[in-house]
């Protein structure tokens, strides 16, 4: 049974097609995927995400555990900070890739939708021996994320923060319509934007706030399906696509976010410190196909009859105008400009490996 979040309704109410996604019920379109993509690009869209997992890490040992459970370094973090990040499994295998928030006293983590009930519970699990407490607080919290060119001057018409002031990845707390929230200029799309959590009971009341305040910029709510397309424009990882427990971060082309000289043991440190050493295998590249065809998930990747790898996500691109998608393929055809074959319906269609982002015009600070 799936479960609704707290802006079912609002979504029947625009004219929704809801789809079951990562055990709830959510908007895969309102307007049309191509449309909702180019209008986030251009204007500014609403995305519920109240989907997505929150747990708190509170007590002494609450960095220590976070660094532990975490391959990025939380230690680095100032207060109102916010770090994309992973865990590990002691293989090295992804559990999932998270935002983790540092409050004065606390450390607030956002995880995947379909991960919640698994990391919650693996979380409790590498607690023992850390004098923490965790706490999931996913079914109270509302989360909505702004995104595109005009979200700034959109939200600071009811946001009580001097949003101009907030950079990129960091967060507030502030009031929106007079309700208290975390204000983070995060987000999943290339464009400037925030994300907005706040408790349950404001739901309705904070998404007719941002349609009135949003008049002037034309604010439209913005489904699942251009979510997946704009995210995939500027190569962001997709858990349960391109990563899960069978990849490595190094692999998933997250060594940007993988800190091997932190203090302290992680999770999965000594099998990426010999990954490092020795080179990867496969990696996680970026590629665009020829003609108007475009790529799936497990559409095979082949080099000279030979199978080299996998697509992991793909999409027409709305903003680029061609078919891309992302693929973990051996190492030796990893290189920009590398080329090869993805069968599409049982053709094996060109395709090159390219620079990513592969949209490169996106307006985040």
């Amino acid at each position: 049974m799936e479960k609704k979040t707290p802006f079912y309704d609002q979504h029947l109410k625009h004219g929704g097609k809801v789809v079951p996604f990562a055990g709830f019920l959510m908007p895969v379109q309102f307007f049309g995927i191509i449309d909702e993509h180019r209008h986030v690009r251009a204007r500014a869209g609403l995305f519920d995400v109240s989907h997505m997992g929150e747990i708190e890490v509170r007590g002494p040992d609450a960095l220590k555990f976070v660094s532990f459970v975490t391959v990025n370094d939380p230690a680095a973090l100032a207060v109102d900070q916010v770090q994309y990040s992973a865990m590990c499994y002691r293989d090295a295998g992804i559990v999932d890739d998270l935002l983790v928030y540092r409050f004065p006293d606390h450390f607030f983590l956002v995880v995947n939708a379909s991960n919640v009930d698994k990391d919650f519970a693996w979380l409790q699990e590498q607690a023992k021996g850390f004098n923490v407490t965790l706490k999931n607080t996913s079914d109270q919290v509302a989360q909505l994320a702004l995104q595109g060119p005009t979200a700034e001057q959109l939200l600071q018409k009811i946001c009580d923060l001097k949003l101009s002031e907030m950079k990129f990845y960091w967060f507030k707390v502030g009031k929106v319509d007079g309700i208290e929230m975390i204000v983070s200029r995060t987000g999943y799309t290339g464009e400037d934007g925030f994300e907005l959590y706040f408790d349950v009971k404001y739901a309705d009341q904070i998404w007719d706030a941002l349609f009135k305040a949003g008049a002037e910029f034309d604010l439209k709510p913005i489904g699942l399906g251009a979510r997946d397309s704009l995210r995939l424009e500027m190569k962001y990882c997709l858990y349960g696509n391109d990563i899960d427990q069978t990849t490595t971060p190094l692999e998933a082309g997250l060594g940007w976010i993988t800190k091997l000289k932190k203090q302290g043991d992680f999770n999965g440190k000594d099998v990426l410190l010999k990954q490092k050493a020795g080179g990867v295998k496969r990696k996680l590249v970026g590629f665009e196909v020829e003609g108007n065809a475009f790529p799936r998930q497990h559409y095979k990747v082949m080099k000279d009859g030979k199978q080299i790898g996998e697509v992991t996500s793909g999409v027409f691109s709305p903003s680029v105008a061609k078919g891309i998608g992302t693929a973990y393929v051996a190492t030796e055809f990893s290189k920009t400009g590398d080329s090869f074959e993805v069968e599409i319906r049982g053709k094996g269609v060109p395709a090159k490996v390219v620079e990513t982002p592969f949209y490169k015009h996106g307006t985040h600070k």
